[in-house]
């Protein structure tokens, strides 16, 4: 039995030493930390650039068509999934239309010209949407406005004079980020503009009517902040 006892204490005595060394040389690994997920809180103040195409609605031609290109900025409140902010933004444009006709002026037949031009416009809106992480979908109205020029005459004698346009405007649009503090966003807004009368001052007054035009629209936005929160 001694013999026996003393066999196991080698053994054990030798296996001891193996043991600790495979210990020692068994390099330590942190157990894996599960990825961070980004949560996209949309509140905040941004300034962002925009461009697009406009055209006047209408079958009849000539229509006004043409494309602009500026600057936005506004600021959103989140509540839940629910956005909803305020933003305006103004542009300049080169939307237009012209229409001449044969006239007689001092015996001879010359072209008489009239030129619709819009030279900027804008809006003010409200927007109201619904946030499924860094995409929003919303909804959005308010107050829109033009700068619109009219030019008529002959070769060599023409008559312009500039009007304000006011109306009301209303779309709806997606926008997301597409880096921490980056958003582009697509737009589609429907602007009616009232009437305006040009030219009254020389006795040959214009009435425009009102204007109608759809508007295509797209931009890129700096958000400012921190909207993105990181979650385990």
């Amino acid at each position: 039995m001694k013999k026996v006892l003393l066999a196991s204490a080698c053994l054990f005595a030798l296996a001891a030493p193996a043991s600790a060394a495979d210990l020692a040389a068994r390099p330590y690994t942190k157990a894996p930390i599960a990825p961070m997920a980004s949560v996209y809180n949309w509140t905040g103040f941004y300034l962002g650039v925009v461009g697009g195409g406009a055209w006047e609605s209408g079958s009849g031609d000539p229509r006004m068509k043409g494309g602009f290109v500026g600057g936005t900025g506004g600021y959103n409140w989140q509540t839940g999934n629910v956005v909803f902010g305020i933003e305006a933004d103004g542009s300049w444009a080169d939307v237009s239309a012209s229409a001449s006709t044969p006239v007689l002026v001092g015996g001879a037949i010359v072209p008489f010209t009239v030129t619709s031009r819009i030279d900027a416009l804008g809006t003010v809106r409200g927007r109201l949407g619904w946030a499924v992480n860094n995409v929003l979908f919303y909804g959005t109205g308010g107050y829109a406005w033009i700068d619109n020029k009219i030019t008529a005459g002959t070769p060599g004698l023409t008559f312009s004079e500039s009007k304000w346009h006011s109306g009301w405007t209303v779309g709806a649009g997606i926008e997301a980020f597409f880096a921490p503090q980056w958003s582009v966003k697509g737009e589609y807004l429907y602007r009616s503009l009232g009437g305006e009368t040009y030219f009254s001052g020389i006795g040959a007054p214009v009435n425009t009517g009102t204007l109608n035009l759809h508007t295509v629209q797209v931009g890129v936005n700096y958000h400012f902040g921190a909207p993105v929160v990181a979650k385990y």
